[in-house]
């Protein structure tokens, strides 16, 4: 059942009046905006007097210290067409408050309701947004094949899986009334890219999915491993998809933090050293998770690639004994050293994991059917990929295993020839490391502030100076965003998906979650350290009449410069950006 196309919104001073476009329609949508109460009318019931704009959808309502605001679609481009069905990507928003003024608030409330919505329109502002309003985008093509027939009569939103919708929150109000389906629009958050190709003169399309999980959303080091319902962080499902002829090809994968409870948070330190909780039951978290997985996905193949040593070794290691403890059969685990094996840019060394998991990717094969839902084949279960932030070297090896599978499939579908290679036809096989590469880049953005590492290799098939010193740059920003940023970035997320909800009374009955408490050495250090090196500067461009004291002075300068530095770096967590709405959310211990 597909969603209204476009609509006409009407703005008055009490209400707020969504008029659906579709050829044949006569649904309006009236949402009061003094008793908030949202009804569904058929008819001509559209003012005379009212500001008047077209918009593309409805993203949801979000309540703030001010009160409701709905959060519309006011542009999007299009992506491409899946069978037939556009998918588009939203490129802006608009945010309307139900209220006309804020005199109803204290000055607090005022500041801080100005907060709450810049972090909305922050988080709405990232790219990666996308939607379609007759297909569902949630769903992999195998789990869409696999359901009853009456799966398509309803409602989109409501058959959609909420796993992978990043406006369920703010949807509620219009999903909880039936009759609103064709207003209630699922979006998902990722990257995805429809690409039409041609082999051998027979033309396909390319299509790439990777859908971000609500659950355990947010930023790089403010979100690690699991929690008690067994949901990882950073949870990926990417699904490579071919279209041919009468012919669909899907290929799903999942990537998903170390399924243990440990954290990371920032500290100043380049890498925080991981802490492996010692007083968490480990155990029923990751059965928890994997009982999920598997009933979803069907057997685990678990490439685990961080390193065999230093701080990542101990995750390592830990997560080696936890597979065998569980002792559960639909899983395999397989550990591969990434920078060890790849070290002196021999990345030509991924052939050898390659070859240790192509028995299992000819066992969990892949989906195929026609377009009437006759299955031909189904995949039996999914590689389970990470790394430290499921980032880099993650989608790496994913973009092998895609590519590895997509040959078969191409063979089977006789696009190719027997003999022939996806690297023998140039223009498609740079399709397919650049979309890879981009929903490196995308995807990475999102959780960690900047680019991928290592997508040289993922473009070109090799790896370069150049990509080694990008790598340095995007690391630098990395370093900055997730020390001085990331904490505003993950209110915004929290607030957005709901894992943080706002009252109205906060500020009057209870204390803002906003107030930063800051002690002593947040403002005296820093202070010490710029007087000191002030003074330092200007011992230096003193006059030299007396060397031996000026270099004293120098020197005691300089001494407190290199103490209050170090200082700063040894309590580094009193300094950087932390989460303020849900601070105690995901600490493990």
């Amino acid at each position: 059942m597909a969603v209204h196309d476009s609509f006409r919104l009407h703005i008055t001073s009490e209400k707020f009046i969504i008029e659906a476009q579709d050829s044949g329609t006569h649904e309006v949508l009236v949402i009061d905006r003094v008793t908030q109460e949202i009804n569904l009318q058929i008819g001509n019931v559209l003012p005379e007097a009212a500001v008047v704009k077209p918009i593309h959808g409805i993203l949801g309502i979000i309540r703030l210290l001010a009160g409701p605001y709905i959060i519309v679609i006011t542009q999007k481009s299009k992506v491409g067409e899946i069978n037939g069905h556009a998918v588009w990507k939203i490129t802006d928003t608009e945010i309307h408050s139900y209220k006309r003024t804020t005199l109803h608030l204290t000055e607090k409330q005022i500041t801080d309701n100005r907060v709450y919505y810049s972090m909305i329109e922050s988080v709405l502002k990232a790219n990666g947004f996308y939607f379609s309003t007759t297909f569902d985008l949630s769903h992999s093509l195998q789990r869409l094949a696999n359901t009853s027939p009456d799966f398509v009569n309803i409602p989109l939103f409501e058959r959609a899986d909420p796993q992978f919708v990043w406006n369920g929150h703010i949807m509620r109000e219009l999903a909880q009334q039936p009759e609103l389906g064709k207003f209630c629009l699922p979006v998902i958050h990722g990257f995805l890219s429809i690409r039409s190709c041609t082999i051998n003169n027979k033309a396909l399309d390319y299509i790439l999915i990777s859908r971000r999980s609500v659950f355990r959303a947010g930023t790089r080091f403010y979100v690690r491993g699991l929690d008690s319902k067994g949901q990882a962080a950073n949870f990926v499902e990417t699904e490579q998809i071919v279209l041919y002829d009468e012919h669909k090809c899907s290929f799903v994968q999942t990537r998903g933090s170390i399924p243990l409870y440990w954290s990371q948070r920032p500290n100043l330190k380049y890498k925080p050293i991981p802490v492996i909780s010692s007083t968490a039951n480990h155990m029923d978290a990751f059965q928890h998770h994997f009982d999920t997985q598997i009933y979803t996905y069907g057997k685990q193949v678990l490439l685990n690639l961080i390193d065999h040593k230093g701080a990542e070794d101990l995750l390592e290691k830990a997560f080696a004994q936890m597979v065998v403890n569980a002792g559960i059969k639909d899983i395999r685990y397989e550990s591969f050293d990434f920078h060890h094996e790849c070290r002196h840019m021999r990345w030509d060394r991924l052939s050898i994991l390659m070859d240790k998991v192509a028995e299992e990717r000819k066992q969990l094969g892949y989906f195929m059917s026609l377009w009437d839902n006759n299955i031909l084949s189904q995949q039996k279960g999914v590689f389970r990929t990470n790394c430290m932030d499921c980032l880099d070297r993650t989608n790496v090896v994913q973009s092998m295993l895609a590519k590895d599978i997509l040959q078969d499939q191409l063979l089977q579908l006789q696009i190719l020839q027997p003999g022939q290679l996806i690297k023998d036809f140039p223009m498609f096989n740079d399709v397919l490391k650049n979309v890879w590469a981009d929903n490196a880049d995308t995807v990475s953005k999102q959780y960690a502030g900047t680019g991928a590492l290592k997508t040289d290799f993922t473009r070109t098939g090799k790896r370069t100076r150049y990509g080694l010193l990008m790598d340095g740059l995007n690391s630098i920003v990395r370093y900055f965003k997730n020390n001085f940023k990331d904490g505003y970035r993950q209110d915004s997320v929290d607030l957005l998906l709901g894992n943080y909800i706002v009252e109205e009374q906060e500020g009057i009955t209870r204390p803002s979650p906003l107030i930063t408490d800051r002690d002593w050495k947040f403002y005296a250090l820093p202070a010490v350290f710029f007087v000191s090196l002030a003074m330092c500067m200007i011992c230096i461009l003193l006059p030299d009449e007396h060397a031996t004291e000026q270099v004293l002075y120098i020197l005691f300068w300089g001494g407190f410069c290199v103490i209050s530095s170090l200082a700063i770096y040894m309590f580094g967590e009193v300094f950087v950006d932390s989460p303020r709405l849900t601070q105690a959310k995901f600490k493990t211990d």
